[in-house]
Formats: C-alpha cells, sequence, structure tokens
C-alpha cells in the first residue's frame, strides 16, 4: 500500500445493546464537535403503493412532540438549547435522523434522540398533512401533471418495482393517511433491531454505549425489514416527456450503475469521475464551457444496497435540448470506446485521494461512511478503498464503462416546452444512440 494510504481509517467499535440496537463509534479525536446520526431500515422500497409516502410522512409526524416535549416547538427548542439542529430524511433505502454537538453535549443530545423515537406523540396530523402537500405541490404543474424530472425517470427505470415510487408518494395517500396508519408504520419498522446509531467525533465508544443504553432503553427490538431485490434495468430505451411552461427543459438521464458490493465499484466511481469531477473534466468542459448547450450539468452516483444508478442532470433551454443529449449520449460513448489516460487516471486518484482523506475532518461522513452503508453490509474502511481505487487500472474503467454505457439501460425524462420538431429530434437522437 502507498504511504498515502496507510492507516488512514479511524478507531471504529461496535456495540449491540440488549435490545438489539447497534451503537457505532468513529473515533475523531483531532475534531471539535461530534455528530450523531439514527439510521432506520425504511423508506420507498419497503412500501406498497398503498403505503407509498407513509415513511416520509411517519418521519415529518416525529417532529410534531413527545411526552417530555409535547409540542414541535418544545421538541426543537430542546435540541437548540444544546447547540443542535434537528436534520432528517426519507430515502428510498433507509431513514436518517442527525445531529450534532459540541462532545460534551453528545448524552443530552441521546435523551432527546431518545424521547424522539422511542415516546412519539404524533400529535398535528392534519396540520404535518397540510405540509407534505404543499411539498408535493412543488412536483405538479397548475395542471396537476406531475413535472419532478427525476422521479419520472426512476419510475422508468425500476417499472412496477418498489423503487420506482416516489419517496414523498402521491398525494391521494398522503390525503388519506391516518394516525392509525402513522403508528402501524412506526410501530413495523422503528425497532431497535432496524437500526443503527452511529456517533462520530472525539468521542470515547464506552461514554458513547452507556448514554445510549440509558437514552434509548424504551425502543422496542422489533424485527429486522427485508427489501425486495432491486429488478434488472428495463432492457430498452425509455424516453418520456412532459410538457411544461417555461423556456428551459429540465433533464435527467440514467443509466444502470455498479452497486458498491460488486467488485467493478471502484471502476464504476473512476468512470464518474472522467465523466465528471470538476471543471476541466469532460461533462462541464465540453458541452457547458466549449459548446455553451447548458449553464449547468452534473452527473453522480446514486448508490443503493444492491443497486446503483449513473445519474446526469440538467436545464437548458428548449431548442437545445436535442443537441445536448446527442453530444451527452457521443460523450459517453466516447468513454466507453476509448480508454482514459495515464495523466488522466492520475488526477482521478489524486482528486479521490484528497476527498477520502478530507472526509476525516468531517464527522456527519465518517457517521454516513460507517453508519447507514452497516444497516445492509459491513463498510469497507478507508484504508480499502484508497488502495482498490490505487489499483485500478485503464482496462477496469473500459470494462465497467462497457457495463453500464448500453442503449439498452439508457433512460431519458425531459420536463418543458418543446415544439413537436425539437421533440421529434430528441427522440430519434436517443434510439439512435448506440
Amino acid at each position: 500500500m502507498l504511504a498515502w494510504a496507510a492507516d488512514v481509517t479511524p478507531r471504529v467499535e461496535t456495540t449491540t445493546l440488549p435490545s438489539g440496537l447497534r451503537v457505532t463509534t468513529v473515533a475523531l479525536p483531532h475534531l471539535h464537535t461530534a455528530t450523531m446520526a439514527m439510521f432506520v431500515k425504511v423508506g420507498a422500497r419497503f412500501e406498497t403503493p398503498e403505503d407509498n409516502g407513509l415513511s416520509h410522512f411517519t418521519e415529518h409526524m416525529l417532529f410534531r412532540g413527545t411526552e417530555r416535549y409535547p409540542t414541535s416547538l418544545d421538541l426543537n427548542t430542546a435540541i437548540e438549547r444544546l447547540g443542535s439542529t434537528l436534520h432528517a430524511e426519507t430515502g428510498r433505502d433507509y431513514t436518517l435522523f442527525q445531529m450534532s454537538f459540541e462532545p460534551e453535549q453528545v448524552p443530552a443530545g441521546l435523551d432527546v434522540l431518545g424521547e424522539l423515537l422511542g415516546r412519539p406523540r404524533f400529535g398535528d396530523l392534519e396540520l404535518e398533512r397540510a405540509l407534505v402537500l404543499e411539498e408535493i405541490n412543488e412536483d405538479y404543474s397548475e395542471d396537476d401533471v406531475e413535472i419532478n424530472a427525476d422521479d419520472i425517470a426512476r419510475g422508468l427505470m425500476f417499472g412496477d418495482h418498489p423503487l420506482a415510487q416516489r419517496i414523498i408518494g402521491p398525494r391521494e395517500n398522503v390525503e388519506r393517511f391516518t394516525e392509525a396508519d402513522v403508528r402501524r408504520h412506526f410501530a413495523r419498522f422503528y425497532g431497535a433491531r432496524n437500526a443503527i446509531l452511529c456517533v462520530a467525533g472525539p468521542v470515547e465508544h464506552a461514554a458513547i454505549v452507556a448514554a445510549a443504553a440509558r437514552a434509548l432503553e424504551g425502543l422496542p427490538a422489533g424485527e429486522p425489514a427485508h427489501a425486495q431485490p432491486a429488478p434488472d434495468g428495463p432492457g430498452e430505451v425509455q424516453l418520456r416527456h412532459v410538457r411544461d411552461s417555461g423556456s428551459q427543459t429540465s433533464l435527467t438521464v440514467l443509466l444502470r450503475g455498479v452497486p458498491e458490493i460488486d467488485p467493478d465499484y471502484m471502476a464504476f466511481v473512476a468512470l464518474l469521475r472522467a465523466l465528471d469531477d470538476g471543471m476541466s473534466t469532460r461533462l462541464h468542459y465540453q458541452l457547458a464551457d466549449q459548446k455553451g448547450l447548458a449553464y449547468s450539468v452534473s452527473a453522480g452516483i446514486e448508490p443503493l444496497h444492491d443497486a446503483a444508478l449513473l445519474d446526469v442532470v440538467s436545464a437548458t433551454a428548449n431548442a437545445k435540448v436535442p443537441q445536448l443529449v446527442s453530444e451527452l449520449l457521443a460523450l459517453l460513448g466516447s468513454l466507453r470506446d476509448t480508454p482514459v489516460s495515464a495523466d488522466e487516471l492520475a488526477k482521478i486518484r489524486t482528486r479521490y485521494r484528497y476527498e477520502m482523506r478530507a472526509s476525516l475532518d468531517d464527522a456527519s461522513a465518517m457517521a454516513a461512511w460507517f453508519g447507514g452503508t452497516t444497516l445492509y453490509y459491513p463498510p469497507p474502511t478507508l484504508d480499502e478503498r484508497l488502495a482498490q481505487m490505487t489499483a485500478v487500472t485503464a482496462d477496469d474503467i473500459a470494462r465497467v464503462a462497457r457495463r453500464v454505457i448500453r442503449p439498452e439501460g439508457l433512460v431519458v425524462a425531459a420536463v418543458g416546452a418543446l415544439s413537436r420538431a425539437r421533440l421529434g429530434e430528441l427522440r430519434e437522437a436517443v434510439t439512435r444512440w448506440r
């Protein structure tokens, strides 16, 4: 292993409480704050069509007070008096609750977390329903047509699988969810055996375990949840245009990627970085800087525990949409057909190494690395990932590019005011791509 890759991984310790809750600490003694994150295996992929959106709705309802802090104001005041803010988000694979503190405030923060997850009131349901419905309205036009290109594209990618479902759910579901639905969902998924607590920062493992055992003793054991395996890709090109007003079209282009558990995952990460990792890489330089096809265009990986997506998003003038998509697909094809250079691979490794080291200065990043991933499988150490990136070759990137960059795995969602002629040009660009 190269010198810069040696001994990067911090000390990580895990203890399982009698309830089944796993408590992990990531020792970062050089930091001055700590992050505590609770990961619960619940989200859109665990829902039936009738319950779609209930994970997100339940997460919102948990902000509505507890036995000790009966209102949302009481709860948020208790957290903010400790210097923190409660952050929560619902995804497809898991739901996250996170707070950051000065290290000495972590036990008090755990007490509040214990209240939040152990004694919720689920009050003010109608008020929260109204707020979530307002959130849903952002994704629909005045004619009640869905205009969220990201969700439309994922629906095309995953078909009738739960992964195709919107995290927020459909309006009709949110309009009929009851307190009984929320309590049923909470009881099914919010058990200790279906969750992981990770605390990262200048903390001692034994002290955190003791504080967590006291604060979270009211959490029932429950049972682990099991997700339906991700499906294969669509098998053929998928294109959907949704008409919307305005001078720009929002674009989402998806390809089925390589999951983290796959031996080719780090080659896939290198492929993504060859496409988009700064203003000098292909995506920005060629499409934005040199051809002026979009002010902003970016690519990323959406990791799921057993699947991944290569996701390219952009917004551009309606008239430029066919050329932008045509040039993007040609750019992707060139990555598949032409090996990256030695200089480019060296830059990819250097930037990955920097970001890996920078993550050691980010307690939230370390909590995510050693917390959320562990809901499904043991995460690799930072040393292991650095060594894997060092070992990636141009041939490895070319091989994974041939796996990922294929017309039969292509999904394109366009939301905007495309004329019939421009839509025809877009369809031709997509269907003729090889």
